[in-house]
C-alpha cells in the first residue's frame, strides 16, 4: 500500500492530524513508539474540549482557581469565571487519541523513525518495528512530522529542525493528599521563584487522585530533581509516595518554515508551537496537527506541494498576536525573583486577571475592553519602572 500521508509521531499533534486525513477518507499510519508519557501538567482549556470533541470520561479533575506564588511566599488566587480548567493524564489521553484515530481508519504502526528515503515514487519512511526490530518502509506521498521538541524529522528534514531553543520539563506523578492547608484538588499552583526555577516556573497540578508536580529550565546545571523536592516541601507534598518521574524538552518558539516545499510538514511540538510564559502545549499541539492535515490535504488534492506552506500561516493568523504577547511578557517578568515578585503582585488586578482567564478559555485577545487594555499597559509600565512599591496589591 502506498498510503496518502504518514504521521511520525502519536502525541496529541499527530493523533489530530491523523485522526482528521483519515475523517477526509485518506490512507493514513500514524508511526509511534508507545510506552513514553510526556512530562505535562495537563490543563486543557475549555476550547480544546469542545473543538476536538474531548469526553468527561478523559477529565481526571476540574480547576476552578488559579494560584500565584511569588518568590517570597506571597500568593494571589484567582478564580476561574464562568468554567474549568480541564486536567487529563498524558498517560491514558494520548493513547484515547491515537485508538480514536484508529477507529476513524488511520492505520497504527509502533516503532521508532529511522528516516527518509525517496524515490521516483515519493517519499518512503524507514522505522524499526518495536516487536521484531527489523527494519519496515511505510511508502507515502506525504509525511507529518510530529515527533516532538527533538524531533528527528525535523533533524533531517528542515534547516534549522535541530537547533530549536527549548526549556526542559521535569515533573513527578505523585499520589494526591487529601485537601489540606497548602494543598487543594480543584486548584493549581504556580510557583515563580528562582530557587525552583530561575527562567521558568514551577507547578502544582491536581490529577485527581494524583497530582502532578514539576518545573521547567533552559539554564544549564539546574538539578530538576532537587529543585523539584523542594518544591514538593514548600507545598507539604514531600511524604506522598511517587508514581513515576518524567522529563523531556519543551520548545520556546516555533519555526520559521514547516514544510519543505515538497512533501513534509511539521506540527505540534516538532514545529515548535508551545505557548511561551505558560508552557502550555496540549491545545496548540492538537491545532497544529489540524493545520497540517488541512494543508496536507490540499496539497493531495490540487497536487500542489507549496499547499503544505499553508499549516503555519493558519496557525499564525490566529495565534501570532497570543504568542507574541505571551512572549514579551516572558521576556518582561521572569528574569529576575524581583521581576517576579512585581507580576504576582500585577495577578491581583482584577483587570489582569479577568482578561488573563477570558484569553485562556477561549484561546483569542480579548478585544471588547480596550480601557481594561489600556490600565493593564499602564500598570505593566509602572511595575517595570519601578514607579510602584515591588509589595504593591
Amino acid at each position: 500500500m502506498t498510503y496518502d500521508a504518514v504521521v511520525v509521531g502519536g502525541g496529541p499533534s499527530g493523533a489530530t492530524a491523523a485522526e482528521d486525513l483519515a475523517r477526509a477518507g485518506k490512507r493514513v499510519a500514524l508511526l509511534d513508539r508507545v510506552g513514553r508519557i510526556k512530562p505535562c501538567g495537563g490543563a486543557i482549556p475549555p476550547r480544546l474540549i469542545v473543538d476536538f470533541d474531548i469526553p468527561d470520561s478523559q477529565l481526571v479533575a476540574r480547576i476552578t482557581t488559579a494560584r500565584m506564588i511569588s518568590p517570597t511566599g506571597r500568593h494571589v488566587d484567582i478564580p476561574i469565571e464562568n468554567g474549568f480548567v480541564g486536567m487529563v493524564d498524558r498517560e491514558h489521553f494520548d493513547e484515547f487519541l491515537r485508538a480514536r484515530a484508529a477507529r476513524t481508519g488511520a492505520h497504527r504502526h509502533t516503532g521508532t523513525f529511522l528516516r527518509i528515503e525517496r524515490d521516483g515514487d515519493g517519499p518512503r519512511v524507514i522505522y524499526r518495528d518495536r516487536a521484531t526490530q527489523e527494519e519496515r518502509t511505510l511508502a507515502t506521498r506525504l509525511v507529518i512530522g510530529a515527533d516532538g521538541a527533538r524531533s528527528e524529522v525535523a533533524r533531517q528534514e528542515m534547516p534549522g529542525g535541530s537547533t530549536i531553543p527549548y526549556v526542559i520539563a521535569y515533573h513527578e506523578i505523585i499520589s494526591a493528599p487529601a485537601p489540606t492547608g497548602t494543598y487543594d484538588p480543584d486548584r493549581c499552583d504556580v510557583v515563580y521563584d528562582g530557587r525552583i526555577s530561575p527562567d521558568f516556573y514551577g507547578w502544582v497540578f491536581p490529577h485527581g487522585a494524583q497530582a502532578s508536580v514539576g518545573m521547567g529550565t533552559a539554564v544549564n546545571g539546574v538539578n530538576l530533581k532537587t529543585a523539584t523536592a523542594a518544591l514538593r516541601e514548600a507545598a507539604g507534598l514531600a511524604g506522598c509516595d511517587t508514581i513515576r518521574r518524567e522529563g523531556a524538552p519543551i520548545p520556546l518558539r516555533p519555526l520559521d518554515r514547516w514544510d519543505n516545499g515538497h512533501d513534509l510538514v511539521l506540527a505540534g511540538d516538532a514545529a515548535g508551537v508551545v505557548a511561551p510564559s505558560s508552557g502550555e502545549g496540549i491545545y496548540y499541539a492538537m491545532v497544529g496537527g489540524r493545520v497540517a492535515a488541512t494543508a496536507a490535504l490540499s496539497a493531495l488534492v490540487t497536487g500542489r506541494p507549496r499547499d503544505l506552506s499553508t499549516a503555519r500561516k493558519m496557525f499564525m493568523k490566529e495565534h501570532k498576536t497570543v504568542f507574541k504577547v505571551l512572549r514579551s511578557m516572558q521576556d518582561a517578568y521572569y528574569k529576575s525573583d524581583e521581576r517576579r515578585e512585581r507580576f504576582v503582585s500585577l495577578c491581583h488586578d482584577v483587570d489582569v486577571q479577568k482578561l488573563t482567564f477570558e484569553a485562556y478559555m477561549n484561546k483569542k485577545l480579548v478585544t471588547a475592553r480596550p480601557m481594561a487594555h489600556l490600565r493593564i499597559g499602564l500598570k505593566n509600565i509602572a511595575h517595570l519602572t519601578r514607579l510602584v512599591p515591588e509589595a504593591y496589591t
